[in-house]
C-alpha cells in the first residue's frame, strides 16, 4: 500500500509538473459545468448587454491561495529571518524569483545569480546569470548575508541546463562559501532524509552528511528547522537528535542557518 501511494505521487507529479495534465483540476472542471450553466443562466436573466463566455470552472473548489506547500512556508520563514537580521548585502543563488526573492524584494535590495535567464527587470532585484558550480574568483567575500532555498539538490542534474556532475551540489557550497564574508549567515534549504538522487529532479540528503561537509567550508550551523508531514514550520530544539530521526525518513525539507566562521577554500 505504501509502495503504491509513492508511486501514484510520482505518477501524479509527472502528470502535473512535466506534461501539464492535473487530474485533479480535470476533475473539478467537469463536476463544476453544471453550476456554471446555472449561473450563467440565472446572470443573463438580469443582464441585457453583451457577454463574452470564459469558463472558470475549478476554482470555487480550491482554497483562497496556495499556503500548505513547503515552498510558501520556506520563503516566508527565510525572508522573515532575513528581515530581522538587516544584512549590508543580501545575495540570492537560484531561489524562486515568484516566492522568496519577490518577499525580500519587497522591503529591501536583493541580488540574484541563477544559471537560467531572467529577461524582466524587478525592482529591487539585480540579477546576474551564473553557473554556481564554478568557481568564482572575482566575488570572493561579496555580501554578508546568503541564501540557496530549494536548488542545491538540483545542482549537476542537468535539469535546469547545467553540466552533469555527480558532486556538483560540493562545487555549488564551495562558490557560495567562497561568496560569504566572515561572519555572514547563510541560509540554506533542501530535502533531506534517506540519502537518494531522483534523476534528474533532485537530490535528498542525509542532513547530517551535509552539515559536516558545510562546516568544513568553514561555518558553523546557528538554527535549524523543517518542515515535513505537519504542514509546518518546526523549530529544532535538539539538533543532534532530530537529525538522526529526520536521516531515517524519506523526505522533509530542512532549512539550515550557517554562520561563517573562517576562511573558505574553493
Amino acid at each position: 500500500m505504501i509502495y503504491m501511494k509513492k508511486t501514484l505521487r510520482k505518477v501524479y507529479w509527472f502528470l502535473v509538473a512535466q506534461l501539464g495534465i492535473d487530474l485533479k483540476i480535470l476533475f473539478y472542471s467537469f463536476i463544476g459545468v453544471p453550476q456554471y450553466l446555472k449561473d450563467l443562466y440565472k446572470f443573463k436573466r438580469t443582464y441585457n448587454g453583451i457577454i463574452k463566455i470564459m469558463p472558470c470552472l475549478h476554482d470555487r473548489y480550491e482554497e483562497g491561495g496556495t499556503t500548505k506547500t513547503e515552498y510558501f512556508w520556506q520563503d516566508l520563514y527565510v525572508a522573515q529571518k532575513i528581515y530581522h537580521s538587516c544584512p549590508e548585502k543580501h545575495v540570492d543563488v537560484g531561489s524562486r524569483m515568484d516566492g522568496f526573492v519577490a518577499h525580500v524584494a519587497s522591503f529591501r535590495p536583493i541580488e540574484v545569480f541563477d544559471i537560467r535567464r531572467v529577461e524582466s527587470a524587478i525592482p529591487n532585484v539585480t540579477f546576474t546569470q551564473a553557473d554556481l558550480t564554478k568557481p568564482l574568483p572575482y566575488l570572493q567575500e561579496y555580501c554578508d548575508s546568503l541564501s540557496c532555498l530549494h536548488a542545491l539538490e538540483h545542482f549537476g542534474l542537468g535539469r535546469y541546463g547545467d553540466s552533469i556532475d555527480s558532486d556538483g551540489y560540493k562545487s555549488g557550497l564551495c562558490s557560495m562559501a567562497g561568496l560569504l564574508k566572515n561572519a555572514g549567515l547563510f541560509y540554506l534549504a533542501t530535502p533531506i532524509g534517506k540519502p537518494q538522487i531522483f534523476f534528474n529532479a533532485h537530490r535528498v540528503f542525509d542532513p547530517r552528511e551535509l552539515r559536516v561537509f558545510v562546516e568544513e567550508l568553514g561555518f558553523e550551523l546557528v538554527d535549524f528547522a523543517w518542515f515535513g508531514s505537519e504542514k509546518k514550520i518546526i523549530n529544532s530544539s535538539n539538533v543532534d537528535l532530530d537529525f538522526d530521526v529526520l536521516a531515517g525518513e524519506e523526505y522533509s525539507l530542512g532549512i539550515f542557518t550557517f554562520i561563517k566562521r573562517n576562511g573558505a577554500t574553493n
